[in-house]
């Protein structure tokens, strides 16, 4: 009991840890209790937080704060109507085509499968039609279930619909009243949060600079992907980028599965030659222009997590929020990591300075 005692005299005896203790319990308890229904205002607040930087910038350049919002605001919608009248009716299109291709393209890779597996002595040829079969099941189970899914999102296309008139205002107003909204925040929070504050510093710039640098690295591996694709004729060349440029998202996980489908359809496009050598030859060097050269060049101001520790808060976030857990994952560890190194430290100055 005495060492539990001691635990809670160097750790909670600081009013400022309480608060930021508190702070974070009820962050999470929000997101993780109404987090489906206030996703327009927390997909909002992101938005904002990104637009954020170019208002900086404009008002650096001598423009006032609601123009400078008024420009950051019209780039958004513009980068909005691009994505909702040409990337995703272009998406659209080609899933079309690939998901009535796709068991055909699996049919076809299988039989490879099986004739490598029947030249090697270390598995009968009854254990292999076994394993075949048992593959085609789970993809027939699996198209049954896409279907039904399918045949239930026009509740999901509604909500989408409410949410893209929704979201666009609130960002707006996010950017504009953006100091009064941070005034009103305060005003419900204790007055001695130092604690907080440093906290919040130390992440700010790492998660703004993670956040954004992701998106313009998802995009131009995106772009670079589909180049490549397209000069070579690989079917499906947009939707294929699409997803290698999203696999990026998700460290070492998706760059491993994104292969995958890409190598699939190449295979089946060209079977084994040179198209073929061709194509994962230009898809590799792009992997490795990434990993080597746009990630520290993006990412060179954000702490360097161990990857067992990326992979983890992967796997936490991932299964907590989804996507969006997915996408943060890496900024909610820095701050994890931000918290765990300033708590002890602050703690331990308190404690000293009122000994």
């Amino acid at each position: 009991m005495q060492l539990i005692k001691d635990w809670f005299e160097r750790y909670l005896s600081n009013p400022q840890v309480i608060i930021l203790l508190g702070i974070l319990i009820s962050g999470f308890v929000v997101v993780f209790v109404v987090g489906d229904i206030l996703m327009p205002v927390l997909g909002s607040i992101v938005i904002a937080y990104l637009l954020q930087s170019i208002v900086r910038k404009l008002q650096h350049f001598g423009l006032n704060h609601l123009l400078s919002v008024l420009l950051s605001f019209i780039l958004f919608l513009t980068v909005l109507l691009f994505l909702l009248f040409y990337v995703v009716p272009e998406l659209s299109t080609q899933i079309t085509q690939f998901v009535p291709e796709l068991p055909k393209m699996i049919e076809k890779g299988l039989a490879h499968f099986q004739f490598l597996l029947q030249r090697s002595n270390f598995i009968t040829e009854e254990q292999i039609l076994e394993v075949i079969s048992n593959i085609k099941i789970e993809i027939s189970n699996y198209g049954q279930s896409l279907l039904v899914n399918i045949s239930g999102l026009l509740p999901d296309i509604i909500t989408l619909i409410v949410y893209l008139v929704l979201m666009p205002l609130l960002v707006f107003f996010f950017l504009k009243d953006k100091n009064m909204l941070i005034s009103w925040m305060r005003g419900l929070l204790p007055q001695d949060t130092a604690l907080s504050d440093k906290v919040w510093k130390d992440v700010d710039l790492q998660i703004g600079n993670y956040v954004r640098g992701k998106m313009l690295e998802v995009m131009v591996v995106w772009i670079a992907c589909y180049i490549a694709f397209a000069i070579l004729g690989l079917n499906y060349a947009f939707l294929l980028a699409a997803a290698v440029g999203f696999s990026v998202i998700i460290p070492y996980i998706g760059a491993v599965v994104v292969t995958i489908p890409v190598a699939l359809v190449a295979y089946v496009q060209w079977g084994w030659g040179a198209d073929f050598a061709y194509l994962l030859t230009a898809y590799f060097i792009i992997q490795a222009i990434d990993g080597s050269v746009i990630v520290p060049i993006l990412f060179s101001e954000v702490v360097n997590l161990h990857p067992i520790a990326i992979i983890v808060a992967v796997l936490f976030f991932g299964g907590l929020w989804g996507f969006w857990g997915i996408f943060f994952a890496i900024p909610l560890a820095t701050v994890v990591q931000a918290i765990i190194k300033a708590w002890p430290k602050e703690v331990d100055k308190e404690i000293v300075t009122n000994t």
